[in-house]
């Protein structure tokens, strides 16, 4: 098992130059005073730049700090923001700025920086299921790597959900089993390339999509009851979840003729994250050429089924000069 190391935010530069020799590769520096502080946060980034350049580093950051002198900084080493996602109450009512943090989101993906954000329910007055559901489908169309649920991933955070007359208890565990879907199928599930390409054609908000692999979820023992941990499973596990649900979902909709292609793109990238995340190469079996599975054009699958030829593919996914790469067999 590998040693876990804790600092206090006032040790972390003294420790920072140490970290390598520790042998740490990966590292967070989740603060909530160092998350609003820009000034803070970039002279840590320097640092982490001259003494551990190899290190990853995942950053608690409040999204009004994200501008373009953080992101500059920030393409200097291998980090991700973790950015709260908030909602305000003003009067009874519940605001939340959709322009503002797709502005930010903009920002970090024309910079091809990795970021996700957090979510929570039922924790501030003027909160709703719907109002919960409709951030949760705002994030997902802002293209974030993952998804957080602090409330469903601490146990000590559970009890922030508070029963309302907006908010009924009913609704809390309906919000809990959806965040835990979200877990599983987006973040765990690697989804982030392919996620909003594939709901298209079923014609389905995310929060509902995600409330009904919840339902899926319950039904085959491995939903948050039944103690299953998405982010310790297998990957490949969770793929074939992802496939079995998304060919049901497919059928239901009246869309077989399309589930192939989803299926290519499922696999493909998934290979492809498993090479860049575990290391493994590997060998799968395609009905389309991977050139035309990794295009712009497969984000219209409709479009994809009428113009592109199907073509039975034997592709490796390998490690390239510039990352992962494939070549057929």
């Amino acid at each position: 098992m590998q040693k876990q190391y804790q600092f206090s935010s006032e040790q972390l530069e003294s420790q920072i130059p140490h970290l390598q020799e520790k042998g740490i590769t990966e590292f967070s520096v989740h603060d909530e005073k160092i998350a609003v502080n820009k000034k803070r946060i970039i002279q840590l980034i320097d640092l982490f730049a001259e003494y551990a350049p190899d290190l990853y580093v995942s950053f608690l950051i409040d999204a009004s700090v994200v501008d373009k002198e953080l992101v500059s900084a920030a393409e200097k080493i291998f980090c991700s923001f973790d950015i709260p996602l908030k909602a305000t109450e003003k009067g009874g009512k519940l605001l939340f700025d959709k322009k503002f943090y797709s502005n930010k989101s903009r920002l970090l993906n024309d910079s091809g920086l990795i970021f996700g954000f957090q979510l929570s329910y039922a924790d501030l007055p003027g909160d709703s299921l719907k109002n919960f559901m409709e951030r949760m489908d705002f994030a997902i169309q802002q293209y974030p790597n993952h998804l957080d649920f602090p409330q469903t991933e601490n146990a000590d955070l559970a009890a922030t959900a508070k029963v309302s007359g907006l908010f009924s208890a009913q609704d809390i565990r309906y919000a809990r089993d959806l965040s835990f879907a979200c877990r599983t199928f987006y973040s765990a599930g690697r989804a982030v390339p392919w996620m909003l390409s594939v709901l298209k054609p079923l014609k389905i908000y995310p929060s509902r999509f995600f409330a009904d692999f919840s339902e899926w979820q319950r039904c085959n023992n491995c939903d948050f009851k039944s103690g299953f941990n998405p982010e310790a499973a297998d990957h490949k596990e969770i793929e074939k979840m992802q496939l079995l649900f998304l060919e049901q979902k497919y059928e239901e909709k009246k869309c077989s003729d399309l589930f192939p292609i989803v299926q290519d793109i499922v696999k493909i990238n998934g290979a492809m994250s498993r090479l860049s995340g575990e290391g493994s190469e590997e060998i799968i079996r395609t009905s389309y050429n991977p050139e035309d599975l990794l295009s712009p054009e497969s984000m219209d699958l409709v479009s994809f089924s009428e113009n592109v030829c199907m073509e039975e593919c034997s592709v490796k996914i390998f490690a390239g000069q510039y990352g992962p790469d494939f070549a057929l067999l």
